[in-house]
């Protein structure tokens, strides 16, 4: 076996070892907190959803590193990244400005939801009330640094740059299905069934376009120690 077999063996058991560290920590953390807020998880697999965001979140920011480049593209990579990440917030229901989720007041609490979704701290202002569910935050925040290096990359050459912003059409996929019901109108059974696959849809659509913004297929890739 040569050298650099070795170190990629090493590194892939590394990256193993974490991984599973921390979907064990994840694990004891949410029982230790259905043990404490008595909260009845009566669809186990919402919780194990609401576990994947945060794990496969966390994992592909650690394994990522922005393509070094310059200030300008670096400036103009982040406020496309954080355009992108406010756009989510608003279409995936972190930021909810309805007149029925809106009061007169400003207001917290912290909404005991299953593991991973919850617990989530409820900020309530006369203008907007934020939702910071675990998973969305760390999800939303895992793609808009992804979409960040794949910006950063796409600024790289002509025919890179163009093939990494195909492979970026994917980044709207998250908002897509996160709006999908407002489009067929509320008494349908397209948006029933929808509600009832939610978390099934909008888990799946995640963990493809991180996949998509990590590795993509039609451009370079961006791992650390690949």
């Amino acid at each position: 076996m040569s050298v650099s077999e070795s170190l990629g063996r090493v590194v892939a058991d590394r990256d193993v070892l974490y991984a599973g560290l921390l979907a064990n920590t994840l694990g004891i953390l949410s029982l230790a907190y259905v043990l404490v807020t008595g909260i009845d998880v009566s669809q186990p697999r919402y919780s194990f959803y609401g576990l994947l965001w945060v794990v496969v979140g966390v994992l592909a920011v650690w394994k990522t590193a922005p393509a070094p480049t310059d200030a300008r593209t670096r400036r103009r990579a982040a406020v496309i990244a954080v355009g992108y990440a406010v756009v989510l917030a608003f279409a995936g229901g972190v930021v909810v400005t309805s007149t029925m989720s809106v009061g007169p007041d400003w207001a917290f609490r912290v909404a005991t939801l299953a593991p991973g979704w919850g617990p989530a701290p409820t900020i309530s202002t006369p203008f907007a009330t934020i939702v910071l569910m675990p998973a969305r935050v760390v999800g939303y925040l895992a793609l808009s640094y992804l979409v960040y290096a794949t910006v950063i990359d796409a600024a790289g050459s002509a025919v890179s740059g163009v093939l990494g912003l195909l492979s970026c059409v994917s980044c709207s996929w998250p908002i897509l299905a996160s709006i999908l019901t407002g489009v067929f109108g509320g008494g349908s059974a397209l948006v029933a069934a929808t509600f009832d696959l939610s978390y099934d849809i909008s888990t799946l659509v995640f963990v493809v376009t991180v996949v998509l913004l990590y590795w993509r297929p039609f451009g370079p890739g961006r791992g650390r120690g690949d």
